[in-house]
């Protein structure tokens, strides 16, 4: 990532906007100051943050340490600093609160069902098994200065959350230099705070997933995370069969596609990706009180038949 070649493209009245590449998406910070040295010092503060983050814990970089931990599985602990603790501990609670749906080892199971390939297909029985058997939050070993995967091909994945809680850090950074007013959109991942300028509100489209590139409606977002996720987009089809890419842990294989994807606003980003997921797991009815039960959340579930969503979604919403 060149910084250089990310100057704050001024909008109007101190307000300020940065796109780039970076973990894998497209992302965009928007947000105002009347300082433009405060402008130029938040944007190269927070580019070099998630530059150092994409760079660490990225499974697709071969010297992250994530890869070393993938690659040392079975053979040796690898030694973690304080940040990396932190961000295990992290795992630990998040695997608490989702009663084991969240799961960062599920790496050998993606590693079986290739959404890519030309002629795709699915694993069979065998190889589900013998994947499902790596898979597993309990046989990680962590200590304050180490990280051990029990079991050889065991590897970890934390793509289920790393842009989440990269949008939630570079929010903090913001409020840290005194910004009041921005939304950070990291490949549709979102935060906010305060308002845009000329407005009393950001509005965040959601997509109908029943039709793809139309958002159904707007969700007024002040001081809110969204998130969401889906199966809509990423899957394959096999003897009239659609599979899509977002993977059960405990069955090995992909959640039902009738639960086409699952919008969430929580207080932090964090809290919304990992409920849009972990919804789509159990049903309808199911993921949505897993949602209510998170104080401070709402969400909405797409079916291919319609939409529903919690009590208070409503809240937030804007047909305008």
């Amino acid at each position: 990532m060149e910084l250089a070649t990310l100057d704050p493209q001024t909008l109007e009245n101190g307000s300020f906007h940065i796109s780039f590449h970076a973990l894998g998406t497209q992302c965009e910070i928007t947000y105002s100051t009347s300082s433009d040295k405060v402008a130029t010092d938040f944007r190269n503060h927070a580019l070099t943050w998630i530059d150092r983050f994409e760079k660490r814990y990225s499974r697709y970089l071969p010297d992250s340490l994530i890869s070393l931990i993938n690659r040392s599985a079975g053979i040796s602990p690898v030694e973690i600093n304080s940040e990396d603790y932190r961000l295990f501990n992290l795992c630990n609670t998040l695997h608490f609160l989702t009663n084991g749906l969240f799961d960062p080892t599920s790496l050998p199971l993606s590693n079986i069902w290739d959404f890519k390939a030309e002629i795709p297909s699915v694993p069979s029985d065998l190889k589900i098994k013998n994947a499902l058997e790596k898979v597993g939050w309990k046989k990680v070993v962590i200590q304050e200065n180490s990280v051990f995967l029990t079991q050889p091909g065991m590897g970890l994945d934390f793509g289920g959350f790393g842009k989440e809680y990269a949008v939630d850090r570079i929010i903090e950074l913001a409020k840290s230099y005194g910004i009041t007013n921005a939304m950070v959109n990291l490949g549709g991942d979102i935060r906010t705070i305060g308002s845009p300028q000329n407005s009393d509100s950001w509005r965040i489209g959601i997509e109908d997933p029943n039709l793809p590139g139309q958002a159904r409606f707007c969700l007024l977002a002040n001081n809110l995370a969204i998130a969401t996720s889906g199966n809509y987009q990423r899957f394959f089809e096999v003897n009239g069969r659609r599979y899509g890419h977002l993977l059960d842990h405990r069955t090995g294989y992909p959640t039902a596609i009738s639960y086409l994807s699952a919008s969430v606003t929580a207080n932090t980003c964090l809290e919304a990706g990992i409920l849009s997921t972990c919804s789509l797991f159990g049903g309808k009815d199911s993921g949505l009180k897993m949602i209510e039960n998170f104080f401070g959340a709402e969400g909405c579930i797409w079916t291919k038949t319609g939409l529903a969503w919690t009590k208070n979604f409503g809240d937030h919403i804007s047909l305008k």
